[in-house]
C-alpha cells in the first residue's frame, strides 16, 4: 500500500501529517539541525532556514517529506537521497542548455536564479514536503524539462492514460514506436491527453516478491499544475523507455509559467495518484460525492448504478419495467437528443424504479439551424455563427468531425445573463421530468483560444467558463461530462470516459465504418451495438491487466463516479468482458452499457446478475478513498485493492490459474461486515444463467 497520508482529505479515514519511522525521525531532526548550522554560517536570519536548505556551490540542496532533493541550479538537474541514503536521479540538465545561470537570491523556502541567455527565472523551495520548481518567461519560446526516466534504476513508469498505466521501463511492447502500439517516439499533452497532470517512476528494488512496495521501496512523483501548453514525450534509449516535458511558453495563451512538484514516493505503483490527491486536498480542490449528495439527494441513485444509453423499446415505460423486472436496482439511463427521447411517462417509471434519467446534450457545436444535423447543434438567433470559435487568422475552429464550428464557452457566458441560451435549453432538454444531464466534451482536456473580437479567450479561460456552467447545472441535476479531468471533480458526479485507457489506433479503428459501425438504424446504431474484436495490439494497450493500475481511482475515487467511454459499451468488445467486468469490480466502478429492446432480451439477465453483486460493494464504499492497490503475484495477474479504512477489499485473479482459492477469471469483495468474501465468476454468468455467489 502507499505510505502517503493525505492530510486535509475530506474521505479520508486518518489525517494528519505523514508517518515516519523512528529512523526517519531522528534523520529528520539531523538534517534540520546540520541545516540550521548551515544557515546560521551563511547569515541568513529572519527565515525559515530548514524550508531554505543550504546551497552548496551551484548545488541547492532543500528538505522533502522523506529526504532531501538537490537542485543544480547551472542546468536544472534534479536528484534526491532518501532518508535511508538511497540516491536517485530525478531529472537530467534541461535539454538544449540554458545558458550561463545568473546569481542565486535566497529566499524563506528555497532560492531564486534566472537564466538571462533564455529569459526564464526560476524559483526553488518546498511546499508540503515537495519539492516545488518554478519558470517564468519573459519570451514566447519552450523549455525541454525535466528529462525523467534516466536513472540507471529506473524499473517503471506509471503514466494516467485512461485508469492508468505502469510500464516496465524495459518491456518491448511499449518501447516500440506508437505505429506498433508503443509509446517511443510519441507525445502526449498532458493537459488534454492525460487523466491526470501527473507521471511517476519507480526504481528497482522498490516492489517485493509480489509486485507491492509496502512502503519499503523508492519513487518519484511529477505533478505539473501548469498542465496546459505542456507535453509528454517519449523515447527508448537503449531499450529503456524515458520520458521528458516539454512546456511551450506563450504570452496570448497566458502560459508563461511552469510549475513542476517533485516528491520522493515509496515505488508503489500508484503513489503518484496518491500525491496528487493529496496535494488536491491541501489546495482546497478535492471533490466528495458524500458533501454532493448532501447537497443534491438524487446524486445517491448512483451508488449501486450501472450505467447505459438506451434505445428503442429500452427508453420506454414499458422497457423501464422489464429492467426492474430483471432485479435491476440501480441504473443511469441517459438518452440522445434525436427526434425521439424519453417520454414523460419513461421517465416517472424510471425514477419510481429508483433510477436517475438523464440526456444527452453538448454546448460546444453549432451549425446553421437550417441544415444542423443533430438538435444539439441547432441554436436560436445569430448563436451560430457569431459564437464561434476563431483562429488567428479570422477562420472558424471546425466542429465535431468537420461539421460547423466549436462555440466559445466565454460568448456564451457573456450573453447567459440576458440571453439565456443555456438556462432555455437545459429547460427544453429536462422537461419530460429528467434529474440527470450528461453535458459532452465540457470537462475534457480539449479546450481552445479564442481569437474572435467581443469574446477573446485562452485555454484556460475556456476551461473556467465550462466550470462556470457547469457549477449551475450541478445544483439542480446529477451532472456527468466525458472523460473528467481532475479541475472538473468538483462540480461532476460522474463522468464518461476516464476509465478507459485511449490507445491512438481506437480512432482508428473507430473510423472504419465497415469494421466498427456506423450511425443507423436509428433505434440501434451500430457504432454501439455492433460486437467488434479488438486487433491484438490495441486490446494489449488498452486492456492487458499486467499494465493497468488505478491511478485516476487512487486520486478521485469517492470524488466522482468514473465509467468507460460511452462507444465502449460492456457487449461492443465481447473478448474483455471479463477483464473489464473483473476490473470494475477491482475499481469500485460501474459498467458501462447500450440497450435496446434486443439487448435487453438477449444480456438483461447477465446485466442484472452483474448489478446485484456490484450495487452493495459500491453503495458502501462509493463515497470512500482508494487506500491500497498491490499486485499479490509476480506476473501481476491477482491483484488486490482496498476502500476506506477496511470497508471493502476485492481481490481479482486475471489469470488461468487458482491462487489462494480463487479461480482465474473470478473476483472475491468482502465488506468489513461480511464473515466470508462474495465471489462473482462473470464468464459462467449466461443470459439466463445464475446471479452471483456468496
Amino acid at each position: 500500500m502507499t505510505s502517503f497520508t493525505i492530510s486535509g482529505d475530506p474521505n479520508s479515514p486518518s489525517r494528519g501529517a505523514r508517518r515516519r519511522s523512528p529512523r526517519a525521525r531522528r534523520t529528520t531532526r539531523a538534517l534540520a539541525a546540520s541545516l540550521a548550522l548551515a544557515s546560521a554560517a551563511l547569515g541568513l536570519s529572519g527565515c525559515d532556514s530548514a524550508a531554505a536548505g543550504t546551497l552548496r556551490g551551484s548545488k541547492l540542496e532543500l528538505p522533502v517529506a522523506g529526504g532531501t532533493a538537490v537542485v543544480d541550479t547551472g542546468t536544472l538537474a534534479v536528484s534526491a537521497r532518501a532518508g535511508d541514503g538511497r540516491r536517485m536521479v530525478w531529472s537530467e540538465a534541461a535539454g538544449g542548455g540554458l545558458g550561463k545561470p545568473g546569481p542565486v537570491t535566497r529566499t524563506s523556502d528555497g532560492a531564486r536564479w534566472s537564466y538571462p541567455a533564455k529569459g526564464l527565472t526560476v524559483t526553488a523551495g518546498v511546499e508540503h514536503g515537495r519539492l516545488r520548481i518554478r519558470l517564468r518567461s519573459e519570451h514566447d519560446g519552450s523549455v525541454s524539462w525535466p528529462v525523467t526516466g534516466t536513472d540507471r534504476a529506473a524499473s517503471s513508469v506509471q503514466l494516467p492514460r485512461g485508469e492508468g498505466l505502469d510500464i516496465p521501463v524495459r518491456d518491448a511492447f511499449w518501447n516500440a514506436g506508437s505505429e506498433k502500439g508503443g509509446l517511443a517516439g510519441s507525445s502526449v499533452d498532458v493537459g488534454a491527453e492525460l487523466a491526470l497532470p501527473l507521471w511517476g517512476y519507480a526504481l528497482d528494488g522498490s516492489r517485493g516478491a509480489g509486485g507491492s512496495s509496502g512502503g519499503r521501496g523508492h519513487g518519484v512523483s511529477y505533478l505539473v499544475p501548469t498542465d496546459i501548453g505542456t507535453s509528454l514525450r517519449f523515447a527508448s534509449v537503449g531499450g529503456r523507455l524515458r520520458s521528458t516535458a516539454v512546456h511551450a511558453f506563450d504570452g496570448g495563451e497566458g502560459t508563461r509559467e511552469y510549475d513542476v512538484s517533485f516528491a520522493l514516493t515509496d515505488g508503489d505503483p500508484v503513489a503518484p495518484a496518491a500525491d496528487y490527491r493529496a496535494y488536491l486536498a491541501q489546495h482546497g480542490q478535492l471533490g466528495s460525492l458524500g458533501r454532493k449528495i448532501r447537497k443534491n439527494p438524487a446524486n445517491a441513485r448512483l451508488l449501486g448504478a450501472f450505467h447505459a444509453y438506451v434505445w428503442g423499446e429500452a427508453r420506454t415505460a414499458a422497457g423501464i419495467d422489464k429492467l426492474k423486472r430483471l432485479g435491476v436496482g440501480r441504473m443511469w439511463l441517459g438518452y440522445d437528443s434525436g427526434p425521439h427521447p424519453m417520454d414523460a411517462a419513461a421517465v416517472r417509471a424510471a425514477k419510481k424504479a429508483g433510477y436517475l434519467v438523464g440526456p444527452y446534450d453538448s454546448f460546444a457545436n453549432g451549425q446553421d439551424p437550417k441544415t444542423a444535423d443533430s438538435p444539439t447543434s441547432a441554436w436560436p438567433d445569430r448563436v451560430y455563427p457569431d459564437f464561434c470559435i476563431r483562429k488567428a487568422d479570422g477562420t472558424p475552429e471546425t466542429g465535431f468531425g468537420g461539421r460547423g464550428c466549436y462555440l466559445s464557452s466565454r460568448a456564451f457566458e457573456k450573453a447567459e445573463p440576458t440571453k439565456h441560451y443555456l438556462a432555455d435549453r437545459t429547460r427544453t432538454m429536462t422537461a419530460n421530468g429528467a434529474d440527470s444531464y450528461f453535458l459532452d466534451v465540457d470537462a475534457t482536456g480539449e479546450v481552445f483560444r479564442d481569437h474572435a473580437a467581443g469574446h477573446e479567450m485562452t485555454k484556460a479561460g475556456d476551461r473556467a467558463a465550462r466550470l462556470a456552467r457547469m457549477r449551475r447545472l450541478s445544483r439542480d441535476f446529477v451532472l456527468g461530462s466525458e472523460s473528467a479531468q481532475p479541475w472538473a471533480n468538483e462540480v461532476l458526479a460522474y463522468d464518461h470516459g476516464s476509465g478507459t485507457p485511449v490507445a491512438d489506433g481506437l480512432w482508428k479503428l473507430e473510423r472504419d465504418k465497415p469494421t466498427w459501425g456506423g450511425y443507423f438504424p436509428e433505434n440501434a446504431p451500430k457504432a454501439f451495438f455492433k460486437p467488434v474484436r479488438l486487433p491484438a495490439g490495441l486490446a494489449k494497450a488498452m486492456y492487458d491487466p499486467a499494465y493497468r493500475v488505478p491511478l485516476y481511482e487512487t486520486a478521485l475515487h469517492g470524488s466522482l463516479v468514473n465509467a468507460e467511454r460511452w462507444e465502449l459499451s460492456y457487449e461492443k468488445l465481447p473478448a474483455q468482458k471479463t477483464t473489464r467486468a473483473l476490473l470494475a469490480m477491482l475499481y469500485n466502478t460501474p459498467l458501462n452499457y447500450v440497450l435496446d429492446g434486443t439487448s435487453l432480451a438477449e444480456h438483461g439477465s447477465e446485466l442484472a446478475a452483474l448489478q446485484r453483486y456490484f450495487a452493495p460493494l459500491h453503495r458502501a464504499a462509493g463515497t470512500e478513498r482508494m487506500t491500497s492497490f498491490r499486485w499479490l503475484t509476480g506476473d501481476r495477474t491477482v491483484q488486490r485493492t482496498v476502500f476506506g479504512d477496511g470497508t471493502l477489499t476485492v481481490t481479482a485473479n486475471f489469470g488461468r490459474t487458482a491462487h489462494d482459492g480463487l479461480p482465474g477469471g473470478c473476483v472475491d469483495a468482502k465488506l468489513r461486515t461480511d464473515a466470508q468474501p462474495r465471489r462473482l465468476c462473470p464468464a459462467q454468468l449466461t443470459p439466463a444463467g445464475p446471479a452471483a455467489s456468496k
